[in-house]
């Protein structure tokens, strides 16, 4: 099923990476058939950069695809058309309609694609034959200037057949609400799923901040101050905070639920176990 034709809002979705390594498959595979008994509707699997992560992202997809929906990731920063269209022509075969169009991490080497310059040139070439979405940095792009630009990025992504939008995790729900009317103030009015990261690896999360701009709040601070030595707490309180986070965004109307799993099924159960009455009768009733 095509993501842009799913009526239940708000939507529920799941993250896996696939294996760097053949190697490591079965327990790449093992989680995400644990996800998608959850019964999400829709698994989005990562593209694994180059040799055998390239390749397993695809049959993780395909795999996802026998019982759920898959949104299989697709970079193009560093892939020419041909790549491209013989990765899509995979998905295809496989089944997916689904895909995530990304610009990627910039090469190590610095040599990059003269076929596509921006995540809209990907997502215009696929649109039509996938139901294309598009990712989104409510604390803005780290790569762009102004946010300003970063919004008409978006916007370009949109008008070139981007169905749906997928954030960058964030902590503080406000800087959601903000992005929001922003988008909405351009015209821009496709869903915009929340993604959620849960703070339970405190090394891991300092790492991804840096990476993609995210701001640690002063809450997350005490909590990774206070609990990270000790890993069962820390997990515990990644789950609370995790849940805290999606009740006000479900409170508040938020389009979707998007986790960021990390390749842990077990938390992501926790936290919609912990969920189980809040987010099943606002999807049941359809508000």
């Amino acid at each position: 099923m095509k993501i842009s034709g799913m009526r239940k809002r708000p939507s529920l979705s799941f993250e896996i990476f696939p294996p760097k390594s053949d190697s490591d498959f079965g327990g790449a595979a093992a989680a995400a058939d644990e996800l998608a008994a959850m019964k999400p509707d829709f698994l989005s699997v990562t593209y694994g950069a180059g040799g055998g992560g390239g390749r397993n992202s695809a049959e993780i997809a395909g795999r996802v695809q026998k019982t759920t929906t898959a949104l299989a990731h697709l970079t193009c920063v560093s892939s020419t058309r041909e790549q491209v269209k013989a990765v899509t022509a995979e998905l295809k075969a496989l089944g997916i309609e689904n895909i995530l169009a990304l610009r990627g991490d910039m090469p190590k080497d610095g040599v990059r694609s003269s076929d596509y310059t921006y995540a809209a040139d990907l997502a215009r070439e696929l649109s039509g034959d996938f139901c294309v979405g598009g990712a989104c940095y409510p604390e803005g792009h780290p790569e762009c200037e102004t946010r300003e630009l970063d919004i008409e990025h978006i916007k370009m992504k949109v008008e070139s057949g981007c169905e749906f939008l997928i954030t960058q995790f964030f902590f503080d729900n406000n800087v959601l609400y903000n992005f929001l009317y922003l988008l909405r103030s351009k015209g821009v009015n496709v869903p915009v799923m929340a993604g959620i990261m849960p703070i339970t690896n405190p090394k891991l999360i300092k790492k991804m901040t840096t990476m993609c701009g995210a701001v640690l709040t002063p809450k997350v601070k005490a909590a990774l101050d206070k609990f990270g030595s000790n890993p069962a707490a820390m997990r515990q309180a990644g789950i609370a905070f995790a849940a805290e986070q999606i009740v006000d965004l479900l409170a508040n109307g938020a389009d979707g639920i998007h986790i960021y799993t990390m390749n842990k099924p077990d938390i992501a159960g926790r936290i919609m176990g912990n969920l189980s009455e809040i987010f099943k009768p606002l999807r049941d009733s359809g508000i």
